[in-house]
């Protein structure tokens, strides 16, 4: 018998149980057995069981999304209350205040979806604003006490935080039934909190993030000890930052004493503000930013003979799906091959991908292929991942997605 329980049931299969019980939170819509007559509203808490009555979760119910149920608790005295929900942002700061210093705190990741139990919901701090991002239906319904509670808990520490703004500008959203949207959350009883472009400083270069327009949440924080590796042996060195947004890795070779660092990206608004940030820091007289097709420029890089010691490849997600992988690692491919080939032998080359369908394996066995295929051997130097602001649950593929790599090309 199931036991007595104040929300709907669901009944799900044999393999969705085996999921969750190994720590897996999602149950997707062809995984449930059994559903209540009446359908509860989007967004509301139900309890999942298994063939047998025996009860599994709680989690968010989705009627539109083919993530049917994602779990928020395998505790079955948790009530869902207002103390339940502060206890899980404060699990989520508590865990960023031991593991990163005072001054990390003001610019990092304090809330990565999953893997902080709060499915569906990406909290960034730059300084004294928080830029949300709500993925799903569950964590929407939940906003209006989940984000004055959020700003309260980091007040209580002594943290000032002028206002919250969300970057509900993604796609994703429509899989939840829900609408796409940015700007300002109302928050102290005001709804416009000004300047939606602030400054921050990591690894001692300042940054102008524009968080109204900027992609994701406006900077991407989970590189932040990848660019440490990158500025440590930079030095003397003639360095090509190719994907490079807002200059963040250019930056950081410059800031380590590379001779030269010319910065490239598709977009010309990312190279006009990765040219502010280096007039910022004084760097830009080493400095030269081009607004161009990476696929297209190494080519023809490589036909004119251009001699850059160091190359760093940090492209955007060339996949979201599994579907497009083998397409995704084409493209990757072509930019290691290409930048495996400009450089002389002994260069060094940074390479990175932040999708998850990108996994490890196939990420490493495509730059096995680029080398081959370029006459090139690889010396690693590190491997690395995503900062730990951006924690990795082994048990949730999911938050495991970046992938770092520097080698000596010889």
């Amino acid at each position: 018998m199931k036991q007595t329980r104040p929300w709907p049931a669901f009944t799900i299969t044999q393999k969705a149980e085996r999921s969750l019980l190994n720590g897996h939170p999602w149950v997707y819509d062809t995984e449930i057995t059994t559903a209540p007559d009446t359908l509860p509203s989007a967004g509301e808490i139900v309890d999942v069981f298994n063939h047998k009555g025996s009860w599994l979760g709680a989690g968010f119910y989705s009627p539109e999304s083919k993530i049917r149920v994602r779990i928020v608790s395998r505790n079955a005295n948790d009530r869902m209350d207002e103390a339940f929900w502060r206890r899980r942002l404060q699990y989520a700061w508590n865990y960023r205040k031991e593991i990163l210093s005072e001054q990390e705190l003001t610019n990092c990741r304090i809330v990565f979806g999953e893997a902080d139990s709060l499915p569906g919901l990406t909290v960034d701090r730059f300084q004294d604003v928080l830029v949300t991002q709500t993925l799903s239906v569950g964590i929407e319904r939940l906003k209006p006490l989940l984000f004055p509670m959020l700003v309260e808990i980091l007040r209580q520490d002594g943290h000032s935080i002028r206002g919250i703004y969300e970057r509900n500008d993604v796609a994703l959203r429509s899989r939840e039934g829900l609408e796409e949207n940015k700007g300002w959350y109302p928050l102290d009883g005001r709804s416009d909190f000004g300047e939606t472009i602030t400054e921050i400083c990591e690894n001692g270069v300042f940054y102008h993030v524009d968080f109204e327009n900027g992609q994701k949440t406006g900077f991407f924080l989970d590189q932040k000890y990848n660019r440490q590796a990158v500025a440590r042996i930079a030095k003397g060195k003639k360095v090509l930052d190719c994907f490079t947004h807002t200059g963040s890795f250019a930056l950081n070779a410059a800031y380590g004493g590379a001779a030269h660092v010319t910065a490239v990206d598709v977009s010309q608004s990312a190279v006009d503000m990765a040219h502010r940030n280096a007039v910022r820091n004084g760097l830009d007289d080493r400095m030269d930013f081009v607004c161009e097709n990476v696929f297209e420029l190494l080519p023809r890089l490589e036909k004119e003979g251009c001699d850059y010691d160091f190359i760093i490849l940090d492209p955007p997600a060339f996949t979201k799906s599994r579907k497009t992988t083998q397409n995704a690692m084409r493209g990757y491919k072509e930019i290691n091959y290409r930048a495996m080939k400009l450089l002389p032998r002994g260069g060094y080359l940074a390479t990175a991908s932040c999708s998850h369908f990108a996994s490890e394996e196939l990420f490493k066995k495509m730059l096995a292929s680029a080398a081959a295929d370029a006459h090139r051997s690889l010396r690693q130097i590190e491997a690395r991942q995503q900062s730990p602001d951006h924690p990795i649950l082994w048990n949730v593929d999911e938050t495991d997605y970046l992938k770092f790599f520097l080698f000596q090309v010889i």
